[in-house]
């Protein structure tokens, strides 16, 4: 199983950070899934890789530390393909994400940290 992780503080609003974090994934072929107040899960959308390709991504809000101003989300996006390969599809799906998190226009990328 592919298994990538990412730590996102971003400067956005906890009002409604939940709907831009929803437009950004669906903006990367991601379909929500499964939605709560600090819990967020998408799955890549069917028909471009094998069933055992898709990705499917898990977002983390922390509550306990967000303010109106700040926002820190810990990421998981994996699949059950064996990477085999560096360059393998969940990687490169978590590079998608990843590069999109940090261009968003509606937040400011404070801080970042991938593995």
């Amino acid at each position: 199983m592919a298994r990538y992780t990412g730590f996102f503080k971003v400067a956005a609003s906890v009002n409604n950070f939940q709907q831009l974090l929803s437009e950004l994934l669906e903006s990367c072929n991601f379909n929500i899934i499964y939605q709560t107040g600090d819990y967020l899960m998408a799955r890549e959308i069917p028909g471009k890789v094998a069933y055992h390709q898709l990705v499917t991504v898990e977002v983390l809000v922390d509550k306990t530390t967000a303010t109106n101003q700040e926002v820190q989300m810990n990421f998981v996006i994996k699949n059950e393909e064996l990477p085999l390969q560096v360059d393998n599809h969940c990687y490169q799906v978590f590079n998608q994400v990843n590069q999109a998190v940090q261009d968003a226009s509606c937040w400011k990328l404070i801080e970042v940290t991938t593995s």
